[in-house]
């Protein structure tokens, strides 16, 4: 549904890690880190190979009953992932991704366009895959624009679960018509937008990411510097 055809809404929500946080870069050079330090593997898996076996963890993981905290999640992933490739796993291995991801910076353009929308009267809400004591230190790199953090530790569920978009917008006190959520994950974000119906810009920072055949999200820009001009276009700034 094109953005004009429903109200302006009060609150923007937002995926955090790869819309607002630098995730592909920063999960990239920890696991770097991780890697150097155990060497001797035969061949030795390059960071892109063994992220995409561990990213098929995460997911899993995250959507197998009961649910467990994200720092359980990337510790388990982190174990089985190498396994796979026959590295001895270190708990220190853990504490070099979990503690990484809390000092991912953001994205070059993503403090003055959150400003800006703060300005333009919306208030600002993360939704994310995350625990609380995670995101606190991205939350603290986003310039104190972010007014409502929603975590999947307080809804005890993950994206693209309609749990944790209902908690969201239950602690909002918005239906999903009076939001629109920015995101660049497809099989997260635009999954539920797709199945839950609310509005939703994708953020397509060209990662190799591909749409979903079967949805088509209202609008779709390189970077969320781009956001205001829709808002522009759409008659509400």
């Amino acid at each position: 549904m094109p953005l004009d055809q429903l109200p302006r809404p009060q609150w923007l929500t937002f995926d955090c890690y790869g819309t607002l946080i630098q995730w592909d870069e920063g999960l990239q050079s920890a696991v770097v880190r991780i890697l150097a330090a155990h060497p001797g593997s035969t061949p030795p898996p390059t960071a892109a190979q063994f992220l995409h076996v561990y990213d098929a963890h995460e997911h899993r993981l995250e959507r197998t009953p009961p649910y467990r905290r994200f720092a359980d999640v990337t510790r388990q992933s982190l174990r089985l992932t190498m396994e796979h490739f026959g590295l001895a796993y270190r708990p220190e291995d853990a504490e070099t991704l979990t503690g990484s991801i809390s000092r991912m910076p953001p994205f070059p353009e993503v403090v003055a366009t959150l400003a800006t929308l703060k300005q333009a009267g919306f208030r600002l809400c993360i939704i994310s895959n995350t625990d609380d004591d995670i995101i606190a230190g991205n939350v603290a790199q986003l310039g104190g624009h972010i007014d409502r953090v929603i975590t999947a530790q307080q809804a005890q569920a993950y994206k693209p679960a309609r749990a944790i978009f209902d908690h969201a917008h239950a602690e909002l006190g918005v239906t999903r018509d009076e939001v629109v959520h920015i995101c660049a994950s497809p099989h997260l974000d635009l999954a539920a937008a797709r199945d839950l119906g609310f509005r939703c810009i994708w953020i397509d920072r060209g990662t190799g990411r591909k749409p979903l055949p079967d949805y088509q999200p209202d609008a779709t820009v390189a970077t969320l510097d781009r956001v205001p001009g829709l808002f522009q276009e759409a008659g509400w700034l």
